[in-house]
């Protein structure tokens, strides 16, 4: 065990919760029954790249004060647009065959800044910039330091109510529809098709643990200057339902990874350019006085000093292009880089 520490902010909160303690190494969701704490997960599990939960020994909620600015120099990094380029010919052939119903494409994209910026400064500012989103900055031995900004639930629960959602189709919101929530916005027939192939996929998990579930939705929903298509799932458990094996079943899920999903994931992760490491995979506290609160890990970066490692992606089906794609991670990618940019005065 190694100690670590993870800070956490639920959407619209005006406080945050610092966890610390020892990290316990699991190498399956199913492992996570019967224990508490902070779970920081990877989109695929390995030795070198396990599920880490943060065992508390130390739990403070704490209010939300404002970030400090500094004057940093701060510039992008080079992407190189060629890979991209390339990755999405490959996936994308593999939709155009009937390969794949649906797969996720994910890039990675580096910042730089002068001096190096304290991780607790970039998470106040998240908070400040993304009130609708979960808030969470993670420093572990085994996945080097994390801040995600995410606005998909993978599994929220407080004793036997439970509840998930399917998150997917993306849109960027401009001019004068950033003065609303999106109830502007007009949803292409890939957005919708999207959404609904995750949508139907955990309807049918939650069908597998026979589930008493509703389903409301979709609507639109804004994260940051995005907006999204929405749909709620909120059921019950019986007690001798195991919730590790519920997380096993759920994640990833089509939203970050694809259908089939088995046949998705290991292409993904055998032809992806850069590995996604924790990206698309979940944290947040798990059974800690009670509440389970685990989110996906989108919109996140891996801090290393002055050095930034951003992640994006997104859901490719049949009339996708390789430009409206690449554009649509640019537009992710602007919700961690405007925390690193807000640190110049």
């Amino acid at each position: 065990m190694s100690s670590a520490y993870a800070l956490y902010r639920l959407p619209h909160a005006n406080h945050y919760v610092m966890v610390k303690g020892q990290t316990q190494e699991l190498t399956s969701c199913l492992e996570l029954d019967g224990l508490s704490g902070f779970v920081v997960a990877p989109f695929e599990t390995r030795k070198d790249q396990p599920i880490v939960v943060i065992r508390p020994e130390q739990v403070e909620q704490r209010p939300l004060q404002p970030a400090t600015s500094e004057s940093v120099a701060y510039h992008e990094g080079e992407t190189d647009r060629s890979y991209y380029a390339i990755d999405f010919a490959n996936f994308h052939a593999q939709i155009i065959s009937g390969q794949f119903s649906k797969i996720v494409l994910a890039r990675q994209a580096e910042e730089m800044s002068s001096v190096p910026i304290e991780p607790i400064k970039l998470f106040l500012r998240a908070c400040e910039c993304y009130p609708r989103m979960f808030i969470a900055l993670v420093d572990t031995p085994q996945s080097g330091i994390w801040l995600t900004a995410t606005p998909e639930i993978l599994l929220e629960g407080i004793g036997g109510n439970w509840r998930t959602i399917a998150l997917a189709g993306t849109m960027k919101l401009e001019g004068e529809q950033l003065n609303g929530e999106g109830e502007t916005v007009t949803w292409s027939m890939k957005n919708i098709q999207e959404q609904r192939i995750v949508a139907t996929y955990i309807a049918e998990c939650l069908e597998l643990f026979h589930a008493d579930f509703h389903e409301e939705g979709p609507r639109t929903v804004r994260a940051a200057n995005l907006v999204h298509l929405r749909s709620d799932f909120t059921f019950t458990l019986s007690a001798d339902e195991s919730i590790g094996n519920l997380l096993q079943t759920l994640h990833p899920t089509p939203a970050v990874c694809g259908l089939p999903k088995r046949e998705a994931f290991q292409f993904i992760v055998q032809n992806e350019h850069t590995p996604r490491r924790y990206y698309s995979g979940f944290m947040g506290p798990f059974a800690l006085y009670g509440e389970t609160h685990l989110y996906v890990s989108l919109r996140c970066m891996n801090i290393k000093e002055n050095r930034f490692l951003l992640y994006a992606g997104g859901g490719l089906m049949k009339d996708s292009t390789e430009w409206q794609e690449w554009q649509e991670t640019e537009a992710k990618l602007e919700t961690m880089r405007k925390c690193i940019a807000t640190s110049k005065t």
